[in-house]
């Protein structure tokens, strides 16, 4: 899950509110292409993975769920290992701060974008979907405690959660989500993707209705241009545990996701962590690819 998602989220970065023929001519799944506007490495993942590594750290501890552990830990992740994709703003404020208490203090938990719905993936492998819903409330509230930034993270934890336990067929995600969720997850999407919570989400469970492959997953997710590293983070944390869905991304896009400190290696550490933590062994490489 994690793994994926950081492809994703390092893929989809590449391509970022660029124009459609630039995301029509580079998006082959080939390797990462240089962002011609950002100044991000290519195969660097961004902050949607960070602070879902962040949540996957407090789950594994088995520290209570709470905002302030949430927050430190945030906070943490960030500062021990500072990296691109966060607004300007929030990017200062963790500069600033020195605790999640002073975090928690500060911000201005009135946003209705992605930050809280792009970091709940790891949140599915919870057996129970009550907790499920819980703990991505919680941890939306942190910086998204709008009615949409909290169900948009409710339905990233949730339909990973479907997936992770096979609760349907993916044709079925949107609906599931709607039926829990009250809100028109199953509407396809369509044109570009914006900043809000909401699109990003229906995006992302559109692309996995439409794809029988991760390659596919990926490359669609990118397509919708826009907040295209969202779209594909989501995506492929949720594709994941599909069993309709091949695992087949490309060996280039595994092998140039980013090293050192906290890349690949860590990810994948967490990954078997956070997998253990359900009951499951952790995955292979190959099961990975």
């Amino acid at each position: 899950m994690l793994i994926e998602k950081a492809i994703g989220d390092a893929y989809g970065a590449c391509f970022e509110y660029m124009p459609a023929d630039f995301v029509q001519q580079h998006n082959t799944l080939t390797g990462y292409p240089q962002h011609p506007v950002l100044n991000i490495s290519p195969g660097k993942y961004t902050d949607d993975t960070q602070m879902a590594l962040a949540l996957t750290e407090v789950l594994v501890s088995e520290k209570p769920w709470t905002p302030s552990v949430l927050a430190d830990q945030i906070l943490e992740c960030f500062k021990r290992d500072p990296r691109e994709g966060y607004t300007s703003g929030l990017y200062q404020l963790f500069q600033e701060v020195d605790s999640g208490k002073q975090l928690l203090s500060r911000i201005v938990a009135t946003s209705d974008s992605s930050g809280a719905a792009m970091r709940s993936a790891p949140l599915g492998i919870i057996s129970t979907m009550d907790e499920v819903m819980e703990k991505a409330k919680i941890q939306a509230r942190l910086t998204h405690n709008t009615e949409m930034g909290i169900k948009s993270a409710q339905a990233v934890a949730l339909a990973a959660h479907y997936m992770f336990y096979g609760v349907g067929p993916k044709a079925k995600l949107g609906q599931f989500l709607e039926e829990k969720l009250l809100y028109e997850w199953d509407e396809p999407w369509t044109g570009v993707v914006g900043r809000k919570c909401w699109m990003s989400v229906r995006a992302a469970v559109t692309a996995i209705k439409n794809s029988q492959t991760m390659s596919e997953l990926l490359k669609e997710s990118v397509s919708f241009t826009g907040d295209t590293d969202t779209v594909a983070a989501i995506a492929l944390a949720i594709g994941a545990h599909c069993e309709e869905i091949k695992q087949d991304l490309p060996k280039p896009l595994i092998d140039g996701l980013e090293r050192g400190d906290y890349g690949y290696d860590y990810i994948k550490q967490m990954n078997d962590k956070l997998l253990m933590l359900s009951g499951r062994g952790p995955v292979t490489v190959s099961q990975v690819s």
